[in-house]
């Protein structure tokens, strides 16, 4: 399988992605722990049917260090014991943000006000990035068909 276009060379596509790749990066310079922002990178990959996202995500997740009962969890989050209050309400706005269209006022107070919960302000901030960023990621790769499975983690620098 072969992408429709190849983002890298080509000028137009290369230019926007490195802007996202810029957006992505600042996301490591927040306080917002690095296995949450994994673990929501990974759940809107798979809600989006982002397989050349889901695949890096989770390579990615587990060279950091995060094990994979718990990343073969996240699209099960609800149901499963291994994830903190403070992930859980990431995950739990990751999906109504993902999932826009499906809630009539797209993101409704509750789940912000349970990410507020466990978020200061900043982290918040962090969180709507990682999950805005990711979600245009999905959206571009998907469009592509960009092919999932042969990532090499810490590829893309």
């Amino acid at each position: 399988m072969e992408a429709r276009l190849n983002a890298f060379t080509n000028p137009v596509l290369g230019k926007i992605f490195k802007h996202l790749i810029a957006a992505n990066k600042e996301l490591a310079h927040t306080t917002l722990p690095s296995s949450t922002q994994e673990l929501v990178r990974l759940r809107a990959s798979q809600i989006n049917g982002c397989g050349f996202c889901t695949d890096m995500h989770f390579k990615d997740a587990v060279h950091a260090g995060e094990s994979a009962e718990r990343l073969n969890l996240v699209a099960a989050w609800r149901e499963a014991t291994v994830f903190t209050d403070a992930e859980r309400a990431a995950l739990e706005l990751t999906e109504e943000s993902t999932r826009i269209t499906d809630a009539a006022g797209g993101v409704s107070d509750e789940v912000w006000a349970n990410a507020a919960k466990h978020y200061d302000e900043d982290q918040l901030a962090a969180l709507v990035g990682c999950i805005t960023v990711i979600n245009a990621f999905n959206r571009g790769n998907v469009m592509l068909r960009m092919p999932a499975g042969d990532y090499q983690p810490g590829q893309f620098g």
